[in-house]
């Protein structure tokens, strides 16, 4: 009798398996760090402490995060994300409960801080990006665009469902609900389900000859382009010798210092600019529902016409979410808020679906947790530092205008980082390889 399900397609139904168990980890973990910006404005209303101090706990958590990411990728490498993940959501659900008890700045940046921001990078895009890329070859951009924008459904049904709790009931019991939904869905999910590599369970990858010869079974795509380079093993004292490796880095710093410093500051900003909380609120839920389309189709679209040009795509919209930015302050109006989020969503969070993605051709190999580990110190500096410094430039300046165009510029200097990076001349993109390998046939 014939199998229902061919042994050669079995990579990819488990795979699905993974992108789903980490569709909804992304939803609720991301959401824990983002709903920092929702807590924001009642913790600076209830403490009146300055905006460049309270903000500092955002960068606390992610200068934490900085310690914190070497030893996460060696956990990786030793015991997948079966026991990171909820060790992340372990942590981020105490901190969470802490915080409720918070009556100074210090208590802030331990518990919001070092436990929930730093943390999250033990279950959020870090973490899922050093081993999702394993699980496929033709759709990689597409499968962890798909993963990945579990964010933006987290940002449309979640932050509008903490908002309502911090109005009704404040910010403290709103901290207490978040904390049992991490225990009770996160942790079970990913020790039940989740795997590092098809090959802990006797797979391969989707798009990999099987080894059986079952008939109907695709070959794999040829896209290595430099056989030295990938016939490397690597490790991180190679990886870093390399200037690709810092390349790599200077643009994780810049891309999250852009993603980050709007994240933290809209929703505040917004209602300076004189929009109301409900406004405010529905603005950041926008960006996650219009970044369920840019996490999906920036990362297809990548595996089609390559990852340099997909980063590109992104951070032309955060460069033009910035410019939006500064003309709102002085022409108000609730369509340039819908832009601010389109452009953020639809383009600025495809970098979630190439961030990894982009190391991992590279890199690739059986150090590669580690090396990516090291790499992203330059993403979580760039949030670390951007939030931070968004809100000093405020505190001196009584405006946001500055740092704005600062960001806006760092855009730029990604888009310039990652094309110097050049994974291309590494690894194409399938759908390169497939288009190459038809014109030469």
């Amino acid at each position: 009798m014939k199998p229902l399900v061919s042994p050669a397609r079995l990579p990819f139904y488990y795979g699905w398996v993974v992108i789903a168990v980490a569709f909804v980890t992304m939803a609720i973990a991301v959401s824990v760090r983002t709903s920092f910006s929702l807590l924001f404005p009642p913790i600076l209303d209830e403490f009146g402490w300055q905006r460049g101090v309270t903000a500092a706990a955002f960068s606390v958590g992610f200068l934490s995060s900085v310690v914190l990411a070497p030893l996460i990728g060696v956990f990786m490498d030793r015991w997948g994300p079966r026991a990171v993940i909820p060790l992340g959501a372990t942590s981020s659900a105490l901190g969470l409960v802490a915080a409720t008890y918070a009556t100074s700045a210090i208590a802030l940046y331990a518990t919001l801080g070092v436990m929930v921001v730093g943390a999250s990078i033990a279950m959020s895009y870090h973490v899922h990006s050093m081993f999702l890329p394993n699980w496929f070859v033709r759709r990689r951009g597409l499968a962890i665009g798909i993963a990945f924008s579990g964010v933006g459904v987290g940002a449309i049904v979640i932050l509008p469902w903490l908002q309502s709790l911090i109005e009704a009931d404040g910010w403290r019991h709103a901290c207490v609900v978040f904390a049992i939904a991490l225990v009770l869905v996160v942790i079970p999910l990913n020790v039940a389900l989740q795997r590092r590599n098809p090959s802990d369970i006797g797979l391969q990858p989707d798009g990999h000859r099987a080894d059986d010869g079952t008939a109907g079974a695709r070959a794999a795509i040829d896209v290595v382009v430099d056989r030295d380079w990938t016939g490397r093993s690597w490790t991180l004292r190679t990886a870093s010798r390399t200037a690709r490796f810092w390349w790599i880095a200077s643009a994780y710093f810049t891309a999250l210092y852009a993603w980050y410093s709007v994240q933290v500051h809209q929703t505040r900003y917004l209602v300076d600019t004189g929009f109301d909380a409900e406004v405010a609120a529905t603005a950041l839920g926008m960006v996650g529902m219009f970044g369920i389309a840019g996490q999906i189709g920036v990362g297809a679209l990548s595996d089609r016409i390559g990852r340099e040009w997909g980063w590109t795509i992104a951070l032309i919209g955060y460069a033009a979410c910035y410019g939006a930015l500064t003309v709102l302050e002085v022409q108000p109006s609730i369509e340039l808020v819908y832009f601010v989020a389109a452009a953020q969503g639809l383009m600025g969070y495809g970098i979630g679906s190439l961030y990894g993605v982009v190391a991992n051709e590279v890199f690739a190999g059986p150090r590669f947790a580690t090396i990516f580990s090291i790499l992203s110190l330059g993403g979580s500096s760039g949030a670390a530092v951007g939030p931070w410094l968004t809100g000093e430039v405020f505190d001196r300046t009584g405006s946001y205008s500055s740092a704005f165009w600062l960001a806006g510029a760092l855009s730029l200097v990604s888009i310039l980082c990652i094309w110097m990076a050049a994974p291309r001349k590494v690894r194409l993109a399938a759908g390169v390889a497939e288009r190459r390998a038809m014109l030469s046939d």
